[in-house]
């Protein structure tokens, strides 16, 4: 479902940020990303979100090769990719449903298909009784659950994560991370960047780790 080959990224000021990355991950796989801060990590998100191109390599994600994607194709693969923030970026005018309901607007869904495709959203991270309120009103792990229902309400086939509890206690990281896990569950592809060890530990979950940009555990192919 995600495919480096020999990816590297190097930016104008001369600085290489990834160099001939390796790996893949399958359909339903949910991995760990983590490295020391500077490591790479969000460089190797953006490629995936094509918010930037690889210097050299290949990236493909779900069957598509996103090195030369055209422009106007950009906005379709974006909406097959997931992305959770560790700050959320919830608009707190706006209540829990319009927050979820967003992507859908921007990509035109029907008013009459709106409503059930973001409750069935909120359902699942268990906050459908939470609809009506401000963003505000919610716990902190609460507003993140709120972003990751806005994540998946498009039932995207990849799911990222950016330090997706990075604000929480053990607990309520414990319960975003099954959170996740339900969605791997389903076959959906979750990659999650983590400084958080401990965590990673405990999910047992194969991990990927950056070196100065290298990739230095966890290449290759999922055996699932």
């Amino acid at each position: 479902m995600i495919e480096f080959e020999q990816v590297s990224k190097r930016y104008d000021d001369d600085h290489t940020a990834l160099k001939q990355v390796n790996f893949h991950l399958g359909r339903g796989e949910l991995a760990f990303l983590t490295g020391h801060s500077g490591a790479g990590k969000s460089t190797l998100l953006k490629l995936i979100m094509l918010m930037e191109r690889p210097s050299a390599g290949r990236v493909i994600v779900g069957g598509q090769l996103l090195n030369k994607m055209p422009r106007r194709q950009v906005p379709y693969i974006r909406r097959h990719v997931g992305v959770v923030f560790q700050n959320h970026h919830l608009l707190f005018d706006r209540t829990v449903f319009d927050n979820v309901a967003m992507p859908l607007e921007v990509m035109g869904v029907p008013g009459r298909d709106i409503g059930r495709r973001v409750r069935a959203s909120l359902d699942k991270v268990g906050l459908l009784s939470k609809e009506k309120m401000n963003p505000i009103q919610l716990s902190g792990g609460e507003q993140q659950r709120v972003g990751i229902a806005r994540a998946v309400v498009n039932k995207p086939p990849v799911l990222l994560a950016d330090e997706p509890t990075g604000n929480l206690d053990p607990q309520l990281s414990a319960d975003i991370m099954h959170l996740f896990e339900q969605f791997s569950q389903v076959g959906v592809t979750v990659l999650i960047a983590s400084h958080d060890i401990a965590l990673i530990t405990d999910m047992g979950r194969r991990t990927l780790t950056l070196d100065d940009g290298r990739l230095v555990s966890g290449s290759g192919r999922s055996v699932a």
